[in-house]
């Protein structure tokens, strides 16, 4: 199963879950499958066409799915995703 790594913000939709494993073989099964377990998440990750949304960053391993085939990246057992979310704000 790959693994899923839950950043901070987005933990209180995931029971605090840090890492969560998923049985899927994309990314974009990787995401249904957590917004089917974790359906509060959905309007974090999609939009409201269902498409991730564009301040949403995907990385398989070290890779930012959009370098990769974006939705259609393939997703292994030891693969692990993590979601990052743009973070904005703050004063210079």
């Amino acid at each position: 199963m790959a693994t899923i790594l839950i950043p901070t913000p987005l933990r209180k939709f995931t029971n605090n879950s840090a890492k969560l494993q998923v049985q899927a073989t994309t990314i974009k099964e990787t995401v249904d499958e957590l917004i089917l377990n974790f359906p509060d998440l959905k309007k974090h990750l999609l939009d409201d066409q269902g498409n991730i949304r564009s301040f949403v960053n995907i990385f398989v391993g070290n890779d930012d799915i959009r370098d990769l085939q974006q939705e259609n990246t393939a997703v292994k057992e030891e693969t692990v995703i993590s979601i990052i979310p743009a973070i904005a704000g703050g004063t210079f």
